[in-house]
């Protein structure tokens, strides 16, 4: 699944001081460490075995790897600012040691304040230190654009950012302030505490192919570290070759330590008959053809991005769907074809909040689960890695993330550059966290009318995230709330609240992405096309697109299009579940609506989607929007943002991680 696309901005310059070199660990503890001094390399931790070994000084131990990834940036800010300031990172290293973790994983080179807070955290902490997996990333749309792996501008500048990421990690560094690249002065020494290096991304299947394509023939790696056996791809000698010189930079600084490479479900070397997606087991990229050799005693060892719920095979290949846990089974068989060595789950995890993408067994979905419930599946599948011999599992992720795109809402979150401006409640890949970034919400949700001056029945407040309504005097039958956002005759959006704790959102017909994009186009959604057109009076429940239809190889057997009611709204209480939207059992009733269910494409702009006969999606500025409810109605605007204002809350699925994590370190 990817995590940051090429999406490119101004870096932010935010360069760090130099912390100096920090005194060793004074108190031992199980994951302290004391680099050991073999052959003239200093080694902080080795692949032994089916784990990765911490270094005890005259020693190695085996150690279980519970930990989490971190992101590279915060709400309001694109990816490639890299915004985080120290005190980000204080705050969140401080969290990711008291929930349990014991390794943090990165995908990229962080500005200096990273690496200072990070020795910083391990010197107060003598006794239990966070141990870090440093990733880099390749020149990926380069990548994408040769797709070829092997063309200069990929292998040259993959090859500098490895020496770059050498360097940050010795504290041996001044990066220059790059568009989308961290740059600042490097002094602070953090190579004790690297346990191993991941650089590389999710390969792009196609990329990946035509590169085994084009290069056909190649004579295996065979480099003095690393090297790739007869069998392994042309896609698989370049990454060999990669990583060989990732450990030269690393050797003539006298140090050595475990390796892999970033690697997802897409490209794994397992065959899935059953998968309908071809791009999803059209190609592999198999570490089993990457060694280690005796000169590098860090050691090698295989890495996924495995989550639950994608690809389909997950949840349609026989061998897994007869299994008690599909995903466990699915685990089993993948370590099993590593045998003789090390596998670890650099991701896995599933996201809480309304929105949802794919459906995947035993109901771990990509969305619509509430925190508790995330939680627990996260913790039940951190124990079932453990359980299935692999070296570590590490959740994805530790805060939400506001600029994540998904598939089923990118094409109606524009303009793309904003989209870090606020909170798409539609938008699962933004609320992996194990930590809510949330705006600081101006109310409340609790079915009460204390936090709102007393004035009329209808009362209205917005943040990033959402839309807020007050209703005084509701009574006891259905009520209509109706918002009139592109001023046509009918509005376009309508809420039903009621009879009793029931809630319903509509869309006009003529604003439903699904019917354009779908309905139209392809035989995906039975749709009118006469209640597209505007003010036909035609509603349909707010959906979200799941799985375009299609025939499963293996069986042959057809599958129709998956659809998601998001429209129907969950009443109740949020600190029970923060999926509910409305509240209140009486009189006084509240509600909160995503900007998306209002058909908002950015409400930092006032702009809406607008779909078109031809199945695209457009964009139209609006103002002020109409809203009336009760026999009262309201003109609602606000002032365009570019900024915003937002906290952190741990999401109440903590205690289950937390809990999940000190039984697998142990």
């Amino acid at each position: 699944m990817r995590r940051w696309t090429a999406v490119v901005a101004a870096a932010v310059a935010l360069a760090g001081c130099g912390g100096g070199d920090p005194a060793p660990p004074a108190k031992p503890g199980p994951f302290t460490g004391a680099p050991v001094t073999r052959a003239g390399l200093t080694i902080p931790a080795r692949v032994q075995g089916d784990a990765l070994a911490l270094a005890t000084g005259d020693g190695f131990a085996k150690r279980w790897w519970p930990g989490v990834n971190l992101g590279v940036t915060i709400p309001g800010h694109s990816p490639g600012e890299l915004a985080p300031t120290r005190a980000d990172y204080d705050r969140w290293l401080d969290g990711i040691g008291k929930i349990g973790a014991r390794v943090v994983r990165v995908y990229t080179i962080l500005r200096p304040v990273f690496y200072d807070a990070l020795a910083a955290y391990n010197t107060r902490h003598p006794e239990a230190p966070l141990h870090f997996i440093q990733g880099v990333w390749i020149p990926e749309e380069e990548f994408l654009a040769a797709q070829d792996a092997y063309a200069p501008a990929v292998t040259d500048g993959f090859d500098k950012e490895l020496g770059d990421a050498v360097a940050v990690v010795h504290g041996d560094a001044d990066l220059p302030e790059r568009p989308g690249h961290a740059g600042g002065r490097y002094r602070t020494d953090v190579a004790r505490w690297l346990l191993a290096w991941s650089p590389g991304i999710e390969w792009d299947p196609y990329a990946t192919k035509a590169t085994d394509r084009k290069h056909r023939g190649t004579k295996p790696q065979d480099g003095r570290y690393i090297t790739a056996t007869a069998a392994a791809s042309p896609m698989e000698n370049w990454i060999a070759a990669r990583l060989d010189h990732l450990a030269t930079l690393e050797a003539e600084r006298g140090w050595s330590r475990p390796m892999t490479f970033t690697n997802w479900l897409t490209v794994d070397p397992l065959h899935h008959p059953s998968e309908p997606a071809p791009q999803e087991d059209m190609v592999s990229v198999d570490a089993a053809h990457l060694r280690a050799t005796d000169a590098w005693p860090g050691g090698f060892f295989a890495s996924y991005h495995a989550y639950p719920y994608y690809p389909d095979f997950l949840r349609l290949e026989p061998r897994y769907r007869r299994a008690d846990d599909p995903y466990a089974a699915y685990l089993h068989e993948l370590r099993a074809h590593h045998r003789g060595q090390a596998v670890m789950i650099t991701e896995f995890g599933v996201p809480t909040g309304i929105g949802v993408a794919h459906r995947g067994p035993l109901g771990r979905d990509q969305g619509d689960h509430s925190e508790q419930e995330a939680g627990t599946m996260n913790a039940t599948m951190l124990r079932a890695i453990k359980r299935e011999g692999y070296a570590g599992g590490l959740v994805f992720e530790w805060t939400d993330e506001w600029f994540k795109r998904t598939w089923n809402t990118q094409d109606t979150e524009v303009p793309e550059d904003r989209r870090q401006l606020w909170q798409n409640a539609l938008t699962n890949e933004e609320q992996f966290g194990l930590v809510a970034a949330e705006p600081k919400s101006p109310v409340k949700l609790d079915g009460k009318d204390d936090e709102w001056p007393a004035a009329g029945n209808l009362q209205v407040a917005h943040d990033s995230s959402y839309l807020y309504l007050l209703l005084r005097d509701v009574g006891p039958d259905r009520q209509t709330v109706t918002f009139n956002i592109r001023r046509t005759k009918e509005p376009d959006v309508k809420l039903e609240l009621g009879p009793g704790p029931q809630a319903r959102l509509l869309w006009g017909a003529w604003v439903d992405p699904i019917s354009f994009q779908y309905g139209l186009a392809r035989d995906y959604v039975p749709v009118d096309p006469k209640d597209l057109e505007t003010d036909s009076g035609a509603y349909v429940s707010a959906r979200l697109i799941l799985n375009r239809p299609y025939v499963v190889p293996s069986t042959g057997v057809q599958r129709p299009t998956e659809l998601f009611d998001v429209g129907r709204l969950k009443w109740g209480s949020p600190e029970t579940d923060g999926r509910v939207t409305v509240a209140g059992d009486g009189a006084i009733v509240e509600a909160r609506i995503p900007w998306a269910l209002l058909t908002f494409s950015d409400p930092s702009s006032h702009t809406v989607w607008q779909p078109r006969a031809n199945g695209t999606i457009g964009t139209a500025k609006v103002g002020p929007v109409r809203i009336e409810a009760l026999g009262s109605s309201a003109e609602y605007g606000w002032d365009d943002w570019t900024s915003v204002q937002w906290r952190e809350r741990r999401k109440a699925g903590w205690d289950a991680v937390a809990e999940a994590f000190a039984e697998t370190a142990r």
